[in-house]
C-alpha cells in the first residue's frame, strides 16, 4: 500500500469549521469519539488565545492529499508530579478520509514532532477495545500495546474499556515515515 501525502500543520480561523462539525456531528469525529456535544465557544476563544497550540496541549489539523482530513490533539499526562509526564496522543479523520492508512501516518508524524521537540520520553494513545481500525493504526505507527484499562470511558450510555498504547523515545519505530 503507498503511503498516504500527509500533511499536520496548526489549525487558522479557515479551519474552525472542522472542530465545529466535530462538535456537533457525531460521524465527524467516529463513534469512538463521540461522548456528546461540545462548547465551541470555547474552544473558539482557545483558538483566538493560542491557535490551540499550549504548554500542556494541542491540536494540529491532519491534511490528506491537501484536504483537510481530521486533527490530531495531544494533552499532558502526569504520573505522580508533572515531572514525571508524557503525552497522551487522539485522532478524529471526517468519515471520506478513514480507511486509506492517514490516521497511522498522521499519528507517527505527530509523535515524532513531540519527540523533536519536547522532552517528553512517552506518548501513549488510548483506544476503545471494540476500535479495530484505530487498534490496526496505532500497531502499525509503531506503538506498542501496554494493556486494557477498564470501564474507562463513557460512551453511548454505558462505560467502556480501552487499550491503552505508547511509543518511547528510543523505540525503532519513533522516526516519522518517509
Amino acid at each position: 500500500m503507498e503511503t498516504p501525502d500527509v500533511v499536520l500543520r496548526p489549525v487558522t480561523a479557515a479551519d474552525l469549521w472542522l472542530l465545529e462539525r466535530q462538535a456537533d456531528d457525531p460521524e465527524a469525529g467516529g463513534a469512538f469519539n463521540w461522548s456528546g456535544y461540545r462548547d465551541i465557544v470555547a474552544t473558539r476563544r482557545r483558538f483566538e488565545e493560542n491557535r490551540l497550540i499550549g504548554p500542556d496541549g494541542g491540536s494540529l489539523i491532519a491534511q490528506l492529499d491537501g484536504s483537510v482530513a481530521g486533527n490530531v490533539v495531544w494533552m499532558r499526562h502526569a504520573y505522580g508530579t508533572p515531572i514525571w509526564s508524557c503525552w497522551t496522543i487522539g485522532i478524529s479523520l471526517l468519515p471520506e478520509f478513514r480507511g486509506r492508512g492517514a490516521g497511522t501516518v498522521a499519528q507517527r508524524m505527530l509523535a515524532a514532532y513531540l519527540f523533536a521537540t519536547t522532552p517528553q520520553e512517552r506518548v501513549e494513545a488510548y483506544t476503545d477495545v471494540e476500535n479495530v481500525a484505530e487498534q490496526r493504526a496505532l500497531s502499525k505507527a509503531g506503538f506498542t500495546l501496554e494493556g486494557e484499562i477498564r470501564s474507562a470511558q463513557f460512551r453511548e450510555g454505558r462505560w467502556r474499556s480501552l487499550y491503552l498504547y505508547s511509543l518511547l523515545r528510543d523505540d525503532p519505530t519513533s522516526t516519522p515515515p518517509t
